[in-house]
Formats: structure tokens, sequence, C-alpha cells
């Protein structure tokens, strides 16, 4: 018995020195960890993936733009959450100097915008047009803001244009920025308990569209042209006179990462997940507060096969 366990043993030793051995390199990947169940989830995922194929992986907490001067200088080597709806500037501006590379899509797809309680459109009938925000304005408003109606948007770091999009559409609104996604879902909760106004910055995937009954406002549609030319749009004088873009969420990489990890790379390459999974992950972590690196265990658990043959590809 004692020499079977002993034969157990020894191949499982082996067995990881392989995985090891069958590594380009042993210095840390480093994954970045911003401030949103979701990224953290998707991020924990992929590290633990690549730690099965034997590779050496470091979190760093990063913010979500600043985080590209750390993947062009190598700094950082792997981003897993660039939202076509916020980062897709930065994106381009990075990957357009060779030194970061986008490595796909992670097969999730994105939906950042302004969203009401259904309740609200009794106050406000004419919504999910966002002209309707023009006459009705004060029925969003808060002691803070009156007669201004509140808006509250998501952290200052995700970016988004909210302030200027109030500008150029001329509403009569006061953006109020949430410190965290946590706070920012807190201020949701609240309000809805007690049917009191709000509106507010919501996104998909996400479990609050699905928990919460309410709409996306319906601005004028999204161009490139709409943020970078003032002539385009509703006002002829300024930018951001439009909504959100939507559209997939990228994994972005240092340009170095291929070459030195090329195993890796293949993996990051393969990497895909559903808006319906996150959005059941993130319902765990934030709804019934499970642990998050509990929920990325437990996925792991549930698709080994399919994580693995990622590795073997």
């Amino acid at each position: 018995m004692r020499a079977l366990k002993s034969s157990v043993m020894a191949l499982a030793m082996m067995t990881s020195i392989s995985a090891a051995g069958a590594v380009e390199s042993s210095d840390p990947i480093k994954l970045t960890l911003h401030d949103w169940s979701g990224q953290l989830i998707n991020t924990k995922i992929m590290g633990s993936i690549l730690k099965e194929a034997g590779y050496n992986v470091e979190y760093v907490q990063a913010d979500y733009i600043a985080q590209f001067a750390g993947l062009k200088n190598g700094d950082l080597h792997l981003a897993m959450e660039i939202w076509e709806t916020t980062g897709r500037e930065a994106m381009d501006e990075a990957t357009a100097t060779g030194k970061v590379v986008t490595i796909g899509e992670t097969g999730l797809m994105a939906i950042e915008e302004w969203w009401y309680p259904s309740y609200m459109k009794e106050r406000c009938p004419g919504l999910p047009n966002w002209e309707a925000l023009k006459e009705c304005a004060e029925e969003f408003a808060t002691t803070e803001t009156a007669p201004l109606g509140r808006y509250v948007g998501a952290p200052v770091t995700w970016g988004g244009f909210d302030d200027e999009r109030v500008e150029a559409l001329e509403l009569d609104f006061e953006v109020v920025h949430a410190g965290t996604d946590a706070a920012l879902f807190a201020e949701l909760e609240s309000a809805y308990q007690r049917k009191a106004p709000i509106i507010l910055w919501v996104y998909v995937p996400h479990w609050a569209p699905t928990k919460y009954e309410g709409e996306f406002v319906e601005f004028p549609p999204y161009s490139p042209e709409c943020y970078s030319d003032p002539s385009v749009g509703v006002n002829p004088n300024m930018a951001y006179d439009c909504g959100k873009p939507r559209g997939p969420i990228w994994k972005a990489a240092w340009s170095g990462l291929k070459e030195k990890w090329p195993g890796a790379y293949k993996i990051i390459d393969a990497y895909r997940v559903s808006n319906d999974e996150m959005s059941a992950m993130v319902g765990q972590a934030d709804l019934e507060k499970v642990d998050i690196d509990k929920v990325v265990s437990g996925w792991m658990d549930a698709n080994k096969d399919r994580w693995s043959g990622w590795i073997k590809k």
C-alpha cells in the first residue's frame, strides 16, 4: 500500500515538474486587477488556468485606463477586460504604438449606459427616449441637486464621458460619481427599495438588469465621429452628444508576451466565457456574498474539460 502511495506521489511530482518544465519562462505573468467583481473573476479564472498550465502568475492592482502605461513598457502583461464601451480609445492609442496588442475577445458583450427603474417611467412617461429627460429632469432630483436631476455615474477612473454628454445634450442633470462599483449598486438597491428617484450607470454583463425591472435610456446612436467631431450629432457645437458604444470586451497584452510565453499566449487567445456565465458569477459574489476565489474555483471545477482543452491547443 505504501509502495502504491509512493508511486502516486512520484507520478504527481513528475506531472507537476513536467508542466513547469514546459513553460518558456518562470518569470511571473502579471495580470491586472481592477475594482469590479466581474473583472476580478475573469482575471482570476485566467490566472488559475495559466497556473494549471505551469505558469507563474502575479496579480497587480491597476487603474483601468492608466494600466496601458504599464502594458506598454512591459511592467504589466495582461489586462482581461477592455470594454468596447469605455476603453476603446485608450486601447487603440496603445495598440497604435506597437507595444500593446489585443488577444481577441473574451466572449463577453458589453453594454454600459444610463439606466432607470421601471417605476420612474410613470414620472417621466417619454422614456426610454433621451429627450424625455429634458422635460422631467426634476423628477430625478434629490435634496442635494434640486432643481437639477441627479445621475449616479460610475467611478471616475472608468471614463465614459457622462459629464461631457450632459453638457452636449443640454440635460439639466448633475453627474455624481460613485466612489466604487459596490457603492454604485448600493445606491440602486437603496433607491429601489424606497421607490426613490434614481438614474444611474448600469452595465452588462451584470446581475442588476435581471434583479431589478428597468430600462436603458435610448440616446442618439453612437458613432466614432460623435466623440471626435463636434459637427456630427444633434449638437453641432459639441462632441459626445450621443450614447455610449456597445460591443465586445477585449483581452489586451504587452506585445512581448507572445514571444516570451508563447504557450500562455495560445491559452489566453482560446479563452472565452459568456455573458450568462459572468452575470451568474457576479451575482454569486455580490448578492450571495460568496468569496471571489471560491466563485473562481467553482467555475474551474465545473469546466475542467473546457479549460483543459485550451491548455492542450
